[in-house]
């Protein structure tokens, strides 16, 4: 309870100064319909938020955050280009009893413009790290849209590489595919046997066997399902130094500048990442003329993986205690706006901050 004033003022000065850099208040709503975060990430977002229905309305979601809202009504009616800021709370559910909170206040800052999207980037952190300057905090930087742009610069099958991009956000499960797609590790047992038994009989057999239906799957998806699984099976492994070089990009952790000459060094034996990387140099350049030191800027390919799964380029968090969240988070989001406005999209990219923590940082200070 004491620390609730000091979070509120910590809220309130974060909001303004994002008004004072030319952004325009907006409100969302604190229940919002589940169908759409349903649809953009499948039922795992349950167990990150609070779902109920309603009888009229359907299934509904506490608000898990302020991004797809935002961009939901930017796309039916906002100008551009445009920026937002909003300040409320969020409800994430936690799995286990800890100092992690179900309920908190979060003030953030949107930018959509198709102008200069790594000037845009820079602009929100160089934003961010300024309101936050003082604290004993982190910043590192990332890029996913590095890791995506390898994916799909791979030699291997549309389905493989659909299964890798639609895991990338969730580390242990892309790892585990790409050990198996890559040869490094067996096929599990429970689908080896599986596809040892729709060796031996055709889908219509097995489907007849099983008994009645449960469940929605008509015989031709359970079919088509079936055709996919043996295809996947007849797939040659992906090569060797391309694996390679995808784990390696997984695991580079480096200061910014130096990231970025790794990564010149490897372009030439994964052309697919050029443009991404050609992005990144910019957008080094672009932090540099806004005062941030991209020599020692952290970096890491990975970061970002564990957030809400609408990030598809810069991303960059800022860390205090080992055992917090992060502090403040963010990055881009260009394809969830294409998702979101029906046939229409624009470069976006924005950020949070929890001013409860940072209240909290400043009374240690």
């Amino acid at each position: 309870m004491t620390q609730k004033p000091a979070t509120r003022a910590e809220a309130e000065r974060l909001f303004a100064a994002f008004q004072a850099a030319g952004a325009v208040p907006v409100e969302a709503d604190l229940l919002l319909p589940a169908e759409t975060l349903l649809d953009l990430y499948g039922e795992d977002i349950r167990a990150r938020a609070y779902v109920t229905n309603d009888p009229l309305r359907g299934e509904m979601m506490l608000r898990p955050d302020f991004t797809v809202p935002v961009v939901q009504a930017h796309m039916r009616e906002g100008a551009e280009p445009a920026r937002y800021c909003y300040l409320g709370e969020v409800f994430r559910k936690q799995e286990h009893l800890g100092n992690r909170a179900s309920e908190y206040l979060q003030v953030g800052f949107e930018v959509f413009d198709r102008e200069a999207p790594e000037a845009a980037d820079a602009e929100v952190f160089a934003l961010f790290s300024g309101l936050l300057a003082g604290l004993p905090l982190r910043a590192t930087t990332g890029d996913i849209g590095i890791l995506m742009a390898a994916v799909r610069g791979l030699d291997t099958t549309p389905r493989r590489k659909a299964a890798l991009l639609r895991h990338i956000w969730r580390p242990k499960r892309f790892r585990a595919l790409l050990d198996r797609f890559a040869g490094r590790a067996p096929v599990p047992v429970a689908r080896q046997q599986l596809l040892e038994r729709l060796a031996a009989g055709s889908p219509a057999d097995l489907i007849a066997q099983a008994g009645s239906f449960i469940g929605l799957r008509a015989p031709e998806d359970i079919a088509a399902r079936a055709a996919a699984l043996i295809e996947d099976a007849g797939a040659a492994p992906i090569a060797a130094p391309a694996a390679a070089l995808l784990y390696d990009l997984l695991s580079l952790q480096a200061p910014a500048q130096a990231a970025l000459t790794h990564l010149r060094g490897i372009t030439p034996l994964l052309p697919a990442i050029e443009p991404a990387v050609d992005r990144f140099a910019t957008r080094l350049a672009a932090l540099t003329a806004r005062g941030i030191d991209t020599a020692t800027l952290a970096f890491e390919a990975s970061l970002g993986r564990t957030s809400m799964e609408y990030y598809d380029g810069f991303v960059f968090s800022f860390h205090g205690p080992a055992d917090w969240p992060a502090v403040a988070s963010g990055g881009r989001y260009d394809a969830l706006t294409a998702v979101l406005g029906q046939g229409r999209s624009i470069p976006a990219v924005g950020g949070v901050i929890r001013p409860g923590l940072v209240a909290q940082l400043r009374g240690a200070v």
